[in-house]
């Protein structure tokens, strides 16, 4: 996992003061691994590092950190200390963040001194971790070298535009927004189309014909067709076909994808190149309602991504 440097930077625009609480490393069964992340202020947060008590106390040693203005870095065992099941152990490190100290991130990678160790110069040993990370020749992040703790800044890897501001369009951003993997892109067919807030970081785009806007996506961008008109969904799959993508969504019924494959045929697609479109989307036991829609959606879009051993691990 990586630094979300735009959800920090809001935080700390928005509150003044943040804490950022960081599992730095673990041990055994813990409920969140190495690199998760949340931010703390005085009457909120952002994000969880889950296991009930440990968040607890985490939230309440940060908010002491807040008051303090200092840095803290705690090792925390789960079953004697805090009666949880885990059995586990994390270190917690948390860090108070303002503006000044946001202005001083400006690279792909982010190296600080641990609390409380000499804030010398960088060791060789951090220079080489620098170096391996930037390169792409590691991806370990976070990690602690002879004192420093070594992260990299988070940036959205995958492009997901969404076609359409009904109720399942909205859901589905719902549920993606949260996610920092996704950069997402929103298009409907007039700004009143959209709710009067929207998520944090969702690009929003009011196009009289949203299927000129497919143009403007990424290749291996992945897409969701969810619009109030049949014309326009049929309109958008036909411009994908031709545009290209990783992974394009209709939301229908089996009949609709039967009169849609066969109307795409005659537009000159190939069976093939018809078939990379998936339809209907979502998993069909949980339901029509538009968050279980959305859900389904969301869960095969994470499923296309996951390394073989987590797809098993997922599945046990």
């Amino acid at each position: 996992m990586s630094l979300d440097v735009n959800a920090l930077r809001q935080a700390v625009a928005a509150n003044g003061t943040v804490a950022r609480v960081l599992v730095l490393d673990s041990a055994g069964s813990v409920p969140r691994d190495a690199g998760t992340a949340m931010l703390v202020w005085e009457k909120g947060q952002h994000g969880t590092i889950g296991g009930g008590a440990l968040e607890f106390e985490a939230i309440r040693a940060a908010r002491e950190a807040l008051n303090a203005g200092q840095d803290s870095l705690l090792r925390q065992p789960l079953g004697p200390a805090l009666a949880q099941c885990c059995g586990g152990s994390v270190t917690l490190l948390t860090e108070i963040w303002d503006d000044e100290r946001c202005a001083g991130i400006d690279d792909k990678v982010l190296a600080r001194p641990l609390p409380g160790t000499n804030k010398g110069v960088q060791s060789l040993g951090v220079t080489r971790v620098l170096s391996g990370l930037r390169s792409g020749r590691s991806r370990v992040s976070p990690q602690t070298v002879d004192g420093w703790v070594i992260e990299t800044l988070s940036m959205p890897r995958r492009s997901v535009w969404i076609f359409g501001a009904g109720h399942v369009g909205r859901a589905l951003v719902n549920v993606l927004a949260p996610i920092p993997d996704f950069e997402i892109t929103w298009v409907d067919t007039a700004l009143d189309r959209f709710p009067d807030k929207t998520c944090e970081g969702v690009r929003v785009i009011p196009a009289a014909n949203p299927a000129d806007c497919v143009r403007l996506a990424p290749k291996d961008a992945e897409h969701f067709v969810m619009t109030f008109s049949h014309a326009l969904d049929l309109e958008l799959c036909h411009q994908l076909l031709h545009h290209g993508f990783a992974y394009a969504g209709l939301i229908g019924s089996d009949t609709k994808w039967v009169r849609f494959r066969k109307r795409l045929k005659q537009l000159g697609h190939i069976d093939a190149q018809i078939e990379r479109i998936t339809c209907p989307i979502g998993d069909p036991n949980l339901g029509k309602h538009p968050q279980a829609i959305a859900v389904g959606a969301v869960s095969g879009l994470l499923s296309q991504h996951l390394p073989k051993n987590a797809a098993k691990a997922a599945g046990d």
